[in-house]
């Protein structure tokens, strides 16, 4: 309970005032002219003002409230390694029961890992946490964390200290992997540097600094081990050997004694781009389909085409001279056998054997094959015959024997149960609108050379369901082979035509190794905290793909066909890091934001960076590891320190539950005084 004299007046104050001047004279005047009664004069005009005034007792009946101290508690990744999370765990438990013990309340708030990677925003949570209670039973914070904020500008301006309790050992340390700079983008065959540094952090035991193992992968490959040096930025030679996304893996192996291995990887994609797409174009003699080969290898300026064409035959015999026909000599052995190997991709369309190029060329063509090379056959009427290209040693790498029989009837390409599910082939439906009214999709074909399978895959069948285009891996290459020199009437329209364009792109692109168009493939695409998992496969059905999360625990994804040849599914990644899947022989690793987040950029404990803000507000740090100090109450003003104590300020808040309030006198009382005292000296002053 409480007690104040409140004043109430009757009327305004600058009246009050202005008759409290007016008693003054009127008393000085009584003074001057010697009139013995002016005190009964002076204490009567006093007690009139009072009246005016109007005095009150005001009475409140007050409820105090507790204090409220404030913990914020670090639960950020970098608070989930070694037994932090023990000591977080024991520390809270007994901070709660000291509150209590002082007759105080807490307010508790966790903070986690930002989602954008900003790292430890533990001020912000602070001050939202201040923010929603008032600000006068605020008594201190407490914050047990390990020292590793990343928000030290937004420490609030708080009229209590703030003290932290810092987790972590004295004698932790740790190995990080730091990747400084690294390309987005990469030509093919040509060599690039990427940049990285090992750093060690805190005591490091002895023998181990100095030196350390590091581990490269590239795509999912063999890895391979170098010792490098620690503490020296290191430049790393790299050549992209495929184009579309090169996926290069460094792992440190783990130290004995290292807090934790999430900073001991880091994933580079770098997009491999083709300077150039080298092309051998060889047609066996003109015909309609050579111009529309040439025409589409010539319209792509990335395309470096050579087009070898046999323009006479060595049979014919038409009387024009030979010096006539050719200017130079064309440079077959150059071609075929000592430049062969710089071709991405050779072309025969409608060629037979004539003498023209020896078998030795042809069997030079087959190992560039086997090596890695790749071959597109457009077979016309010529495959079909004893002259054919598979009486040659290219037999051994073909998918398809011909049967020596040429269809000559109108037909409709179309895609075979197999090609819906290849990526050369499925969903070209959609890439060309038919004719109005049409029944078919495309434009129909005119002649189809029938052919036997003999291995590979029937992507695109022709009539009676006769394979028309056959894909094949042949030792480290890839062979196609169209069973058809009409495709150059989609080009022309014919009926409608047909999607030409695309079909010849993807074929080429799926013949460079272009990721996008494997058949057998794990791809894993990330969009916020959301990671799409798709598995392309020419099978009917798929395992479940193993996730090892960036903390070790391991999640079993089902997947569902989504589209012929495409399983996909979708999971939510609670951390970022490193993501490791796997499905059968397949596996990608993929970054759910940095590969290290800022939260592992220093993992040891310590208290440099949050001591300058903690004295700022009268706090101090102690470390969790030399025990859980005291807490006190101290009062406001008072240091609220000391040695294995910290203070929480006494604010002594209260809520008033009731007011009353008392007239100090009442008003007839101040009218009889004020009477009485007049009369008295009236007749003071009549008697003298």
């Amino acid at each position: 309970m409480a007690s104040q004299i409140l004043f109430d007046p009757h009327l305004a104050w600058p009246v009050i005032y202005g008759l409290g001047a007016a008693l003054v004279l009127i008393i000085a005047l009584s003074i001057w002219r010697g009139l013995s009664g002016w005190p009964y004069r002076l204490l009567a005009g006093a007690a009139l003002l009072a009246a005016l005034i109007n005095p009150s007792l005001q009475t409140e009946d007050r409820e105090p409230l507790s204090d409220i101290v404030l913990l914020v508690v670090d639960e950020s990744a970098s608070q989930r390694i070694s037994d932090r999370p023990d000591q977080t765990a024991e520390a809270l438990a007994a901070l709660e029961a000291e509150v209590e013990a002082l007759g105080m309340e807490t307010r508790i708030a966790r903070v986690g890992d930002a989602d954008d990677n900003s790292g430890t925003l533990l001020m912000s949570e602070l001050q939202r946490l201040m923010a929603e209670e008032p600000r006068a039973r605020i008594a201190g914070a407490l914050v047990i964390t390990d020292g590793r904020l990343h928000d030290p500008e937004l420490v609030p301006d708080m009229p209590v200290p703030i003290h932290a309790l810092i987790t972590g050992r004295e004698m932790d340390w740790d190995r990080r992997l730091v990747v400084e700079t690294a390309p987005a983008f990469g030509i093919i065959g040509e060599e690039l540097l990427l940049t990285i540094r090992l750093e060690d952090q805190g005591a490091v035991p002895a023998g181990l600094e100095g030196r350390s193992q590091i581990v490269i992968a590239v795509d999912g490959g063999a890895p391979q081990t170098y010792v490098v040096p620690v503490g020296e930025s290191l430049e790393l030679p790299l050549t992209l050997e495929h184009a579309g996304q090169n996926v290069i893996q460094f792992t440190v192996p783990e130290a004995d004694g290292e807090l934790t291995t999430r900073n001991n990887a880091a994933v580079v994609q770098i997009n491999g781009i083709r300077d150039r797409l080298r092309v051998l174009l060889v047609s066996g003699e003109p015909h309609p389909g050579q111009r529309t080969w040439r025409n589409l290898l010539k319209s792509d300026p990335s395309v470096d085409l050579v087009h070898f064409t046999i323009l006479r035959p060595p049979d014919r015999q038409d009387g024009v001279p030979v010096s006539e026909l050719s200017l130079i000599a064309f440079p077959t052995r150059e071609l075929f056998m000592e430049r062969v190997d710089d071709f991405d991709l050779i072309i025969f369309d409608r060629y037979q054997r004539r003498g023209i190029l020896p078998m030795v060329y042809i069997d030079n063509i087959r190992r560039y094959v086997e090596d890695g090379g790749a071959l597109l056959l457009a077979a016309g009427p010529d495959f079909a015959g004893a002259s054919s290209l598979y009486r040659t040693p290219l037999a051994d790498i073909l998918p398809g024997r011909p049967t020596a029989r040429v269809i000559e009837e109108p037909y409709v390409p179309m895609i075979s149960t197999l090609g819906a599910r290849h990526p050369v082939t499925t969903g070209l439906e959609g890439e060309h609108t038919p004719l109005p009214g049409s029944e078919d999709p495309w434009g129909r074909w005119l002649r189809q050379i029938e052919l036997t399978e003999q291995g590979g895959q029937t992507v695109m069948e022709g009539v009676d369901g006769a394979p028309l285009l056959m894909l094949d891996r042949v030792g480290q290459g890839r062979v196609a082979l169209l069973a058809s020199d009409h495709a150059w009437l989609w080009d022309r329209g014919y009926e409608g035509g047909g999607p030409q364009l695309e079909l010849l792109r993807r074929l080429a692109h799926w013949m460079m190794g272009e990721p996008d168009l494997e058949e057998e493939a794990l791809v894993a695409e990330v969009d916020g905290q959301t990671i799409t998992i798709t598995r392309r496969t020419l099978a009917d059905e798929v395992g479940s793909v193993i996730v090892t999360t960036p903390d070790g625990e391991q999640l079993e994804v089902l997947l569902e066909e989504t589209a012929p040849g495409a399983f996909t599914a979708e999971i939510e990644g609670e951390e970022q890091g490193l993501y490791r899947l796997v499905e059968g022989d397949l596996e990608r690793v993929i970054a759910l934001g940095p590969a290290a987040p800022r939260e592992f950029e220093v993992t040891i404990a310590g208290a440099e960076q949050i001591d300058p803000l903690l004295e700022a507000e009268g706090g101090r740090s102690v470390r969790l590891e030399d025990g859980l100090p005291d807490l006190r109450r101290v009062s406001e003003g008072r240091t609220a320190h000391g040695r294995g104590w910290l203070g929480l300020t006494t604010r002594e808040a209260y809520i008033t539950t009731d007011v009353t309030v008392t007239p100090f006198i009442q008003a007839w009382v101040f009218l009889l005084l004020a009477a009485g005292l007049m009369l008295a000296g009236w007749l003071r002053e009549g008697r003298q």
